[in-house]
């Protein structure tokens, strides 16, 4: 991971596990989505409001997501996100999930990318934002 990584704790809730009690895998890209919302709003932008103040949202446009081991009900875990690449519009994240001890459970590389938020056209990442991701690196 490039950047220090930011840290999201995340318990393992029954909704998340599938038959055999495990966490279901596209629960796994619901986790990193909290880690980088979290982290978003840590550098002081709470996403509805940059919606209604600049207009844009932000929407992933790709996950390469490696499983590596499987979590389990009431199970505590971490979100790690690490900002790898920011471009005009665009965002990748490292992102790592670990158990309380330390082992991976998954790992990914996401990308988002901002968007105008009423025609989903790709916008440029607000200039505030842009300043504070920049002092964030």
């Amino acid at each position: 991971m490039s950047s220090a990584p930011f840290v999201w704790p995340v318990r393992v809730y029954y909704e998340d596990t599938d038959a055999a009690g495990i966490v279901y895998h596209a629960n796994y890209l619901r986790f990193m989505e909290r880690g980088r919302t979290e982290w978003l709003r840590d550098l002081g932008f709470e996403q509805g409001r940059v919606r209604a103040e600049e207009g844009v949202v932000f929407v992933i446009t790709r996950a390469d997501v490696e499983y590596v081991s499987a979590a389990r009900f009431d199970q505590e875990l971490v979100v790690l996100s690490a900002l790898e690449r920011v471009r005009r519009a665009s965002m990748t994240f490292h992102q790592r999930i670990e158990d309380n001890a330390g082992r991976t459970v998954c790992r990914a590389i996401n990308t988002i990318a901002c968007v105008d938020a009423a025609s989903l056209a790709p916008r440029r990442i607000p200039a505030q934002m842009m300043k504070v991701i920049d002092r964030a690196q």
